[in-house]
């Protein structure tokens, strides 16, 4: 029963993380190109994780083409600098998008 309590408690955990990230995206415009599962504009977040999964460069990289802008990794569209975006901010959402399962 303590393992029951523990694992609902952890799920909880988790899905209020996920949900404060998903409001982080959507206060930064994140989600104006981006959703958790279905292309938009750019990729959606689980694709992204998939691509990424088990890549150890991944998040470095990840928080550089947000900062930076990229463009050619998912089609013509580019994603253009987020240069407003705070730096730890950066860093929570790509964590974030990479643990999407």
């Amino acid at each position: 029963m303590k393992h029951f309590a523990l694992a609902t408690i952890a799920a909880l955990a988790l899905a209020g993380n996920a949900q404060a990230n998903e409001e982080l995206a959507k206060k930064n415009n994140c989600t104006a190109c981006h959703k958790v599962d279905a292309k938009l504009v750019g990729p959606a977040y689980k694709d992204v994780a998939a691509k990424y999964k088990g890549d150890k460069k991944a998040e470095a990289m990840l928080i550089e083409k947000v900062k930076k802008g990229s463009m050619g990794v998912w089609g013509p569209v580019p994603m253009p600098p987020n240069t407003a975006v705070k730096d730890e901010d950066v860093k929570t959402l790509v964590k974030w998008i990479l643990a999407i399962k």
